[in-house]
């Protein structure tokens, strides 16, 4: 495949991502974040291992549960932390710093020389989506900040590893989506339990919902970004994280009667801009997934949502 079309099916994850806010604000229970983080992964890691229909064998029973917590497990529960503790749009901010985390992860994990056009790519990535998000707010809580931090960075560490741990041979990415998101998913479940009790009533729209975030939101964009992963390097991926934000600010204006402000307006245009400097900046990277033991050697901030008051993926 094309590597311009990897970058666009690979988009297509945070774009989804990007729709979550809308989805929860409209159709979900309030209040019952970790719920909804189970409900996301679980039921679609248990479909896709249903689907695949290969379990993880040897190392991989570790490594599975290490990226399934690093992206899923911990980043889910941390992303909805910071966005019920910090005032609008700053977990948003901090979760666009993504690139810059991958960046300085790829040269330590993978020894992949940081660029100056990836670095300021970066930095334009978040200045656009600050101004997009951004906006005038009291004192931070400081639990909040740390939230935000650990969960880009831990979002940001299991992209970096599942870059280089590649997969185990003949297994493909639907097997490895349905191992990380299976255990995260059991991550969550008991702390969800602990935290929120029982789950609560459903009506027709929460369980539509629920189904969207599972299914369509969950289980086939994790897919795409884990593939995408994949075939192109970690920092092409990372980039792609701010159309997260973006698409759910869009929905805000076109979908639920939010305005567009003229800096917001410039902010979509820097990140946008950002965006695309990533993936040409970022050099040629192996266009297929490699597998552990192959002749080719060793080869993947809960939805991203944001319109004012905090970005989940």
């Amino acid at each position: 495949m094309k590597r311009s079309a990897t970058v666009l099916l690979t988009a297509l994850a945070p774009v989804s991502w990007g729709t979550t806010y809308a989805v929860t604000t409209e159709f979900l229970p309030a209040e019952r974040p970790l719920f909804t983080g189970l409900v996301r992964a679980l039921p679609a890691g248990l479909l896709l291992l249903a689907l695949a229909r290969v379990l993880p064998r040897g190392a991989w029973w570790w490594k599975s549960a290490v990226l399934g917590a690093l992206n899923i497990g911990a980043f889910f529960p941390l992303l909805f932390l910071s966005a019920y503790r910090l005032p609008g749009g700053t977990a948003a901010v901090v979760g666009s710093a993504g690139p810059l985390f991958v960046v300085g992860l790829s040269a330590l994990l993978l020894g992949q020389r940081a660029t100056l056009r990836s670095v300021l790519a970066g930095i334009a990535a978040a200045s656009g989506v600050t101004l997009v998000v951004l906006k005038a707010a009291g004192s931070l809580d400081l639990v909040g900040v740390l939230a935000a931090v650990a969960s880009t960075a831990s979002m940001s560490t299991g992209t970096v590893l599942t870059k280089k741990w590649g997969r185990p041979e003949g297994v493909g990415p639907l097997a490895l989506t349905g191992w990380q998101l299976t255990a995260g998913g059991l991550l969550i479940a008991p702390l969800a339990l602990l935290v929120e009790g029982a789950p609560p009533a459903l009506d027709a729209p929460a369980v539509g919902g629920y189904l969207y975030l599972a299914l369509g939101n969950t289980a086939v964009s994790y897919w795409l970004w884990f593939r995408g992963i994949g075939r192109l390097s970690a920092t092409q991926v990372t980039f792609l994280g701010p159309l997260s934000p973006l698409t759910a600010a869009v929905i805000g204006w076109a979908a639920l009667g939010q305005t567009l402000s003229p800096v917001q307006l410039a902010g979509m245009t820097l990140a946008f801009g950002a965006t695309v400097a990533g993936q040409l900046g970022a050099g040629r990277g192996p266009e297929r997934t490699r597998s552990v033991g192959s002749a080719e050697g060793k080869g993947e901030k809960a939805s991203a949502e944001v319109t004012g008051s905090a970005v989940r993926r």
